[in-house]
């Protein structure tokens, strides 16, 4: 039997023209829990709601054990979900919302039978009152809630409850169970509770699990395997540690834990320059001097001391706080951009100590850049005035009216404004990463371009903000014919 059980085959989605879900292609297989993680608004809902039919692709095909059911209708895939806000019928207890599946199901009864026409025929019969509780009893056992059938759902426990939604999911015997952040509406120690008894589930149950959530560190302790997504796409798919331990960017390496992510340079293989300084790394294969990112996580930086024959760089700690298994210090690194970098040791140190760092060859992770400056399609509106984003900017191009061109401009000369009013365009805050002595922003414009910008100010993600280009910072080049 082929081990792949769901194939999601280039689908898109879109709600009025605004795409949620891009190009989306992911194989689930047989008995995996697999986890969908990311930010609010990534798209991991709806894909999971076109998965259990709720929604319908744009376009693409969505295919169950080989056969396409990207039209099928809910009730007719093997598939069960189970939500957020638990969706019980108040005026059932326990047993009630169990079994109100069961009540509705039909099973073969008997073996088919050829038909006057030569076909053949199955007939089909509802469930017994018997089959019915024995089915319950069995799905309650399995959510340690045995003695629970009779009580009002009104009268359990958040944990209780989803229980109980979980349980009516079960009943039905899917070959899949989807769980659209189960326990994000239950406390701290209950969801802890939680994932360990829905792992043990999966672990007796043998069937797939496809779960979704916000919560890193849910999808690392539960999953077989990580998707992670951002604005649509998938950003890296992998076992928990892969995905901890090798980010496929910087995205995934903030997202998921936490991490020091700086800008360098790829000096030559093997050798990566931070802050003004060299350090050996193990990563080849990179052009001679190509701008990177360096991901470096906070317990594979170790403290030694200043003089230090294993001191690869200075720093001075901005604080020291205990965190019951280790002292996590914020120190400000010796170098041309003062990088502030956090570390995660058992040494003890006290605000304004000079302190050595060392780093391991292999603790390094050295990534491509997503894009090296902005470069956007537009057309002169005018000699010196060229528009782009919907919107008109003075330039130094003295190009005719009508002349399509590429637009270029550094990441560190988009200048945001707190009011879109005072911008050019306005734009949204989608992404915010600190680069140790900046952060960087992905912001969105209205006609959906996405600007990287360089700052130093600090916005949060959704927030308005205005855009505003000084003209000799705005680069204008004539499209040729044949390109346009």
């Amino acid at each position: 039997m082929d081990d792949k059980i769901i194939e999601i085959k280039n689908v898109n989605k879109s709600y009025s023209d605004k795409p949620v879900v891009k190009n989306l292609s992911l194989t689930i297989k047989r008995g995996e829990f697999v986890t969908l993680l990311g930010p609010s608004g990534c798209g991991k809902t709806t894909t999971l709601r076109m998965i259990a039919g709720f929604e319908q692709p744009t376009d693409g095909k969505i295919y169950f054990n080989g056969t396409d059911i990207t039209q099928l209708p809910p009730h007719k895939r093997n598939i069960n979900t189970v939500f957020q806000r638990y969706a019980l019928f108040p005026h059932l207890n326990v047993f009630g919302n169990i079994a109100f599946g069961l009540k509705m199901k039909y099973v073969p009864d008997g073996e088919p039978k050829t038909d006057s026409k030569g076909n053949q025929v199955q007939k089909m019969r509802r469930l017994t009152k018997a089959e019915i509780t024995e089915k319950v009893n069995n799905a309650l056992k399995m959510v340690d809630l045995e003695d629970y059938g009779h009580r009002s759902v009104n009268s359990l426990s958040g944990g209780q409850q989803q229980r109980v939604a979980i349980a009516r999911a079960l009943v039905n015997e899917p070959q899949v169970l989807l769980l659209d952040e189960p326990l994000g509406a239950l406390d701290l120690k209950m969801r802890k509770d939680m994932q360990l008894e829905l792992m043990a589930m999966h672990k007796q149950l043998g069937i797939t699990f496809v779960y979704v959530t916000h919560d890193q560190e849910e999808a690392l302790t539960m999953s077989d395997t990580i998707v992670v997504m951002k604005d649509g796409e998938i950003q890296q798919i992998g076992t928990p540690n892969k995905v901890y331990d090798e980010p496929a960017n910087a995205f995934v390496a903030d997202f998921i834990g936490e991490s020091n992510i700086l800008s360098g340079t790829m000096v030559k293989d093997c050798c990566v320059e931070i802050d003004g300084h060299r350090f050996e790394c193990v990563d080849k294969g990179f052009k001679f001097n190509e701008p990177i990112d360096v991901i470096i996580r906070p317990e594979d930086i170790k403290i030694v001391p200043a003089d230090g024959a294993d001191c690869l760089i200075t720093a001075k700690v901005l604080s020291c706080v205990f965190k019951g298994d280790h002292y996590q210090v914020t120190a400000l690194t010796d170098g041309e951009e003062h990088n502030e970098i956090i570390i995660h040791d058992n040494v003890e140190v006290q605000t304004g100590d000079a302190i050595g760092l060392y780093i391991k060859p292999f603790d390094f992770h050295i990534m491509h850049k997503s894009r090296l400056i902005n470069t956007i399609e537009g057309e002169m509106y005018a000699p010196h005035t060229v528009e782009f984003c919907e919107g008109r900017f003075e330039c130094t191009s003295d190009l005719p009216e009508g002349t399509k061109v590429s637009v270029k401009v550094d990441f560190d000369d988009v200048e945001l404004t707190d009011d879109e009013e005072d911008g050019t365009i306005g734009a949204t805050v989608i992404s915010a990463i600190y680069k140790g002595s900046y952060w960087q922003y992905i912001v969105r414009s209205d006609d959906y371009y996405d600007f990287f910008v360089d700052n130093d100010y600090e916005w949060s993600i959704g927030d308005r903000v205005g855009i505003r280009i000084a003209p000799d910072k705005i680069i204008v080049e004539e499209v040729p014919d044949e390109q346009e």
